[in-house]
């Protein structure tokens, strides 16, 4: 078992983009970071970890990181996992955390801690889901999807920190980036019901929706349901073969809102946090 890993997104591409494609809704996340950076539309401060874990001449998993969040891993065996983990450990010392799909994060844990010390604890569960055709018997709602704007730029950084509160509470924020690449690629949207009510967003390049926030005042009334339909049946329209999202488990109304939509489970996704003792 060795691990290569790589400088640039690009090579980094060029060597595992068909493995990670065949699991593409899987690691859709991973494709799409390694993408924006690859193209330019992802700005880092710090240089980023790519790498893949190969066993013979074959790909068995690969992980992405861009500082300061956590580590991004593939599904893939224990060794693969904990080879990675020793390549990690020689390339940084210490991680907030991982995440991935199935039981790779407590592998992933099981090899990281005996090197780097502490604790490790599960902080989210999340489900993928996946919809190819949204439901056409959804009740119709007032207002419409529209694309943000400039002006739209400081509600959208008001909910967008507002957002990173509520469902990533203990994650580094880069919220004005985020809002200013996803304006620059005309990627957020609202739901507009003679103002905005919902935001939701898809990130460039991406079949995947995210940043899916409606204000306390304004919930339970069919306005995130509306927007990610919308949304989706955009991108599904536009020549996507499927659209994805990620639900947290410990939010049954997101979970239900997006089953409703005619999204499927793929798979389940853990995240550990790492601490010191």
């Amino acid at each position: 078992m060795k691990v290569n890993r790589y400088s640039e997104a690009g090579a980094f591409l060029q060597a595992t983009e068909s493995w990670l494609a065949a699991a593409e809704v899987e690691n859709s996340v991973i494709l799409n970071i390694a993408r924006s950076i690859a193209d330019g539309s992802r700005n880092l401060r710090e240089p980023p970890y790519f790498a893949a874990a190969i066993d013979g001449d074959e790909i068995v998993c690969c992980a992405a990181r861009t500082p300061p969040h956590v580590l991004l891993i593939t599904d893939g065996s224990s060794r693969g996992l904990a080879a990675l983990a020793g390549d990690v450990f020689d390339a940084m010392g210490s991680l907030p955390g991982v995440v991935g799909p199935h039981s790779g994060p407590a592998a992933f844990a099981a090899a990281w801690l005996p090197r780097a010390g502490g604790r490790g604890s599960v902080r989210m569960r999340q489900r993928l889901y996946k919809i190819e055709r949204v439901d056409a018997g959804l009740a119709k709602m007032d207002g419409r999807l529209r694309e943000g704007t400039p002006r739209d730029r400081d509600l959208a950084l008001r909910w967008c920190t507002a957002f990173a509160r509520e469902a990533v509470p203990n994650h580094p924020s880069d919220v004005e980036d985020t809002v200013d690449r996803h304006l620059k690629y005309r990627t957020l949207y609202f739901w507009d019901d003679g103002r905005p009510v919902t935001m939701c967003a898809s990130p460039a390049g991406s079949a995947r929706i995210n940043l899916v926030y409606t204000p306390p005042d304004l919930r339970r009334r069919g306005y995130a349901t509306a927007a990610v339909a919308a949304l989706s049946r955009q991108l599904l329209e536009s020549g996507g073969r499927y659209c994805c999202l990620y639900a947290d488990l410990a939010n049954p109304i997101s979970n239900s809102i997006y089953r409703r939509i005619g999204y499927r489970p793929v798979c389940d996704f853990e995240e550990y946090e790492f601490a010191a003792r």
